[in-house]
């Protein structure tokens, strides 16, 4: 594969779409359908106890939260990211009073945004790999960083009335000289770390092969639908408020039904 090759058939076509119509109708709806994606695959998250503690629970939902951003720009993978999060709330709720979810938030930003970002501006496989690679980085030290300074001591204090047992019993399975002086050893490092890079690995291979694909297939769509619209703007202009005022309503929805769930059902 040419380390050179644009990720699109027409990138430049590609790059004034995004900045003239950056969500178009045709990307609301590509959005739309990532973020169902992402979020069907994150309510169905599952443990791997034979290797991480059971509480540490694998999603692949950062594959189409990482194509959405490459294929589709950085804030459309954020915005993929907070709906599949909404999907998952209204669905099953929160048993972590939303800082789990929180925690996902975070660092599904730190590895798909911020690949998508650098991506956005390096567009060629090299690019690409680039990308990945630091977006890894960057969700592997959030995640610690996320872990150590905010879920572990949340989760001691409000979870388990400042007492350590509970948590340190999920980790003597794997790790049976755990203790409350070596707890962030064990976990930080042996957990953690290994943890989300696999996550991020996992995103990547199943990514690498199919994006370009996708993207050019985004492209060609909307080269067709606003090809045939350039003579009239107005009708374009229209059909663009039309669906970011759907994007817009089915969110506030979604984060008024995960609200009550949480507050009221």
């Amino acid at each position: 594969m040419d380390n050179n090759q644009p990720t699109a058939a027409a990138p430049a076509q590609s790059q004034s779409h995004a900045g003239g119509n950056y969500f178009s109708s045709t990307r609301v709806a590509f959005i739309a359908m990532f973020a169902t994606l992402a979020g069907v695959l994150y309510i169905l998250n599952f443990s791997m106890p034979f290797a991480f503690p059971s509480f540490l629970e694998f999603k692949l939902s950062d594959i189409p939260i990482l194509i959405g951003s490459f294929t589709l720009g950085p804030a459309a993978g954020a915005i993929i990211t907070v709906v599949e999060i909404l999907l998952k709330l209204v669905v099953k709720g929160t048993s972590t009073m939303f800082v789990g979810e929180l925690s996902d938030l975070v660092t599904s930003c730190a590895f798909a945004v911020t690949a998508g970002l650098i991506y956005s501006k390096h567009r060629s496989f090299k690019g690409a790999l680039v990308a990945m690679a630091i977006g890894t980085v960057t969700e592997v030290t959030v995640a610690i960083l996320f872990n150590w300074l905010v879920l572990v001591p949340f989760y001691i204090e409000f979870f388990f009335g400042g007492n350590w047992a509970p948590l340190i019993g999920m980790m003597t399975p794997l790790f049976p000289s755990c203790t409350q002086d070596t707890f962030y050893n064990f976990y930080l490092w042996a957990s953690v770390l290994p943890f989300n890079l696999l996550r991020c690995l996992v995103a990547i291979l199943v990514t690498l092969p199919i994006y370009k694909r996708i993207s050019r297939l985004i492209n060609g769509v909307n080269h067709k639908i606003y090809g045939k619209q350039n003579g009239d703007e107005k009708t374009a202009t229209k059909v663009n408020i039309v669906a970011i005022s759907v994007d817009v309503a089915v969110i506030l929805l979604l984060t008024l039904f995960a609200l009550l769930r949480y507050f009221v059902f």
